[in-house]
């Protein structure tokens, strides 16, 4: 890479950080003075939304998503099954299966009776629909209301922006910087957010609504915006029901005769 190229990305990322900020430092400002949130060090902030970490063993929930990429938009059904750490399971459904998909640690598995297709390999088809990297567990957690990353393994730094916390690593990625917004009153997300401004790429996950369910606050909305150069995917989330630590069984079994994704 040469040298002025460098010096842009540098360039672009540290403007993106301090109008981040900057906007952020005003709307504290205001806060503070009114008294609406209290300021907390980024440790305890960080302390605090480990400490409201999801703590049951099992989810079964059932879901409305909405999908919208500028080609295809469509609103399903869908079933979703969580075994913590172990495997995240979903069916969609239109008056039919229009999908199946289970993802474990290692792999990830996808079928559809609808276009008669499959894939079964790695994460990379998560990152075709996300635009990011993505592993098993940073997809638990975006379906938990939980920070991707865990924000007591790194040195954070906090700021207060919209009646919210927003966390952020002192040392941000070379390529991308990562900011959590954590909500005051218990400690969950609002929103978290991955920004490649030399790519012009963005993730950013939304949680506009908990519920408490079991002694357990679980997000009952989600959306999910990705957007790339020449592409966007937008995934919402509306749950409507949602059971804990029940026995919960995953089938999955791709059938015969299908044709294989190539991503």
């Amino acid at each position: 890479m040469e040298k002025n190229e460098i010096i842009n990305m540098k360039f672009i990322k540290y403007l993106t950080v301090f109008v981040f900020v900057f906007t952020a430092c005003k709307t504290n400002k205001h806060i503070m003075e009114n008294g609406i949130i209290k300021e907390l060090s980024a440790k305890k902030v960080a302390k605090k939304h480990v400490a409201a970490n999801f703590n049951k063993k099992t989810v079964a929930a059932k879901l409305k998503a909405n999908f919208n990429n500028g080609k295809l938009k469509q609103s399903i059904g869908v079933s979703l099954r969580i075994k913590k750490d172990e495997v995240i399971w979903l069916k969609g459904t239109k008056f039919i299966t229009v999908f199946k998909a289970k993802i474990t640690p290692t792999k990830v598995s996808y079928y559809s009776p609808f276009a008669k297709n499959y894939f079964e390999g790695d994460f990379s088809m998560l990152k075709e629909v996300l635009g990011t990297d993505i592993n098993f567990k940073q997809l638990q957690n975006l379906l938990l209301g939980q920070s991707l990353q865990n924000v007591k393994e790194e040195k954070q730094e906090v700021i207060i922006k919209e009646k919210a916390y927003v966390l952020s690593p002192e040392k941000q990625a070379a390529l991308f910087n990562v900011f959590y917004t954590i909500n005051p009153k218990h400690f969950k997300l609002n929103q978290q957010s991955i920004v490649d401004a030399s790519k012009n790429k963005r993730l950013d996950i939304l949680y506009p609504n908990y519920k408490e369910f079991s002694g357990e606050m679980y997000p009952t909305e989600i959306n999910i915006k990705a957007r790339q150069p020449g592409k966007f995917t937008m995934i919402d989330f509306l749950v409507k029901s949602v059971v804990f630590d029940e026995e919960i069984e995953t089938p999955f079994k791709i059938p015969s005769g299908y044709k294989k994704l190539s991503l």
